[in-house]
Formats: structure tokens, C-alpha cells, sequence
């Protein structure tokens, strides 16, 4: 029995292994699709690649994903960017970036996502006004520094640090790239540059409400299309 429960949880892991290497593959593909496949040229791209890599995931797994983004591997699948909005459990806004092969599959699962958790999916614009678009840039420093200066510095309208040791800067989404080249020249080694979405206004929730809210972003975040979810909270 003891062996079977061990067998079972390495299966586990390996499933668990396999979905987060499809999803960085699927952003890698999606990067060199729209900025090319040189990831010297191409900052989202070669960001996706480091992130793949950090994972230990197979070369090639990943220059495969790059072939099929630049359009020199056609295995008949064409990997589309969709955006899809809902009410969680409380009233909590949320925005659910997907990357997937098959749109058709993918709406009724988040659909029912939604549904199963006590919440509802929306149409397109109805929950974006809960959220600002921004630019987001996740990055370390070595030494002193006055973090709030670095920002000003840089660009950044907002600067909150992590817990390893990370900071997140805010800016204007079309400061993105001007803040991340700022940020370098200041000695940042820059882990993340994004487009994203930052809530205007949290909604409040007791502790209860808070557990099962995350239970149901958690929920959303496992799912094999999703590739980020944004919440109200």
C-alpha cells in the first residue's frame, strides 16, 4: 500500500513536471511568434527561455517550441493568446490569460471553472474596469539600495518587494521596455518583463472567504491552458 501511495505521488509529480514545461513552451512559442526567434533581439523570448531553463527543461523541448513559433515546424496546431473574464467566489474580479491549441476546449473549461467554484464567467470588458493595464518588471540587485529611489530613477510608478528577495516595479504599460532598460543600466538582473493587469480596488474577505478564493485561483492557475490569472485581491 505504502508503495503504491509512493508511486502514486511521483506520477503525480511527473504529470505536475510535464503541464509547467507545456506552459513554458507554450509562451517560448508564442514569443518567437511575435518578436522572432533570436532571443538576442527578442526580450520576451529570451526571458521565456531562462525561465525554461531555471526548470531544467529539455533543450529540446525548447528549441522545438521556438521552431513552431517562427513558423519552421508546422504540426498543425496554431497556438492563439485569449483573455477571459468572470466573478470568482465573493464577488472577486478575475481576468484569465490562456495560451492553447484549441479554443474550443478551452472556453467551456473555463466556463466551468467559473461555475464550479460558486462564480460566473463574463463577457469581454466585464471586469477589466476593475483592473489597470500596466507594465510589470520583477528583478534583483545586488548591494545597498533605496528601493523607492530605484524606482523613481528608473521610471516606476510603484516598487513592493518579495519575499526572496525580488522586487516588483509598476509602470505605465508603455514604459514597459524604457523602465526594464533603465533598471539595467542600474545593475538590476531583470527575471520578469510583462504586460499585466493590477487591481484598482481588493476586495475585502474574511479569512474563510480568502481560503476559498484561493482555492479556486489555485484551481484556475493548474489548468492546462491557463498561463496567468489576475484576481481582485
Amino acid at each position: 500500500m505504502g508503495k503504491s501511495w509512493k508511486t502514486a505521488g511521483k506520477m503525480e509529480k511527473a504529470s505536475q513536471k510535464g503541464l509547467m514545461f507545456t506552459k513554458l513552451a507554450r509562451e517560448i512559442s508564442v514569443a518567437a511568434k511575435a518578436g522572432g526567434p533570436d532571443p538576442d533581439a527578442n526580450s520576451r523570448l529570451r526571458l521565456a527561455i531562462d525561465a525554461a531553463k531555471k526548470v531544467s527543461c529539455p533543450n529540446d523541448t525548447i528549441e522545438r517550441a521556438i521552431k513552431k513559433g517562427a513558423g519552421l515546424l508546422d504540426d498543425g496546431k496554431i497556438i492563439e493568446e485569449i483573455t477571459y473574464e468572470g466573478y470568482g467566489p465573493h464577488g472577486v474580479g478575475v481576468i484569465v490569460e490562456c495560451q492553447t491549441d484549441n479554443k474550443h476546449r478551452t472556453a467551456p473549461d473555463i466556463r466551468h471553472a467559473f461555475k464550479s467554484h460558486e462564480g460566473s464567467m463574463g463577457e469581454s470588458g466585464s471586469v477589466a474596469w476593475m483592473f489597470d493595464r500596466v507594465g510589470l518588471i520583477e528583478g534583483t540587485k545586488e548591494g545597498s539600495f533605496d528601493p523607492e529611489e530605484e524606482a523613481i530613477e528608473a521610471g516606476a510608478n510603484e516598487v513592493y518587494p518579495d519575499e526572496d528577495g525580488t522586487y516588483e516595479f509598476y509602470t505605465n504599460a508603455e514604459d514597459l521596455d524604457a523602465v526594464r532598460d533603465a533598471l539595467t543600466s542600474r545593475g538590476w538582473k531583470c527575471s520578469k518583463v510583462e504586460l499585466s493587469y493590477k487591481a484598482k480596488n481588493i476586495t475585502e474577505l474574511n479569512d474563510d472567504q480568502r481560503k476559498e478564493v484561493e482555492e479556486f485561483l489555485n484551481f484556475l492557475d493548474d489548468m492546462d491552458d491557463t498561463h496567468r490569472v489576475h484576481a481582485t485581491v
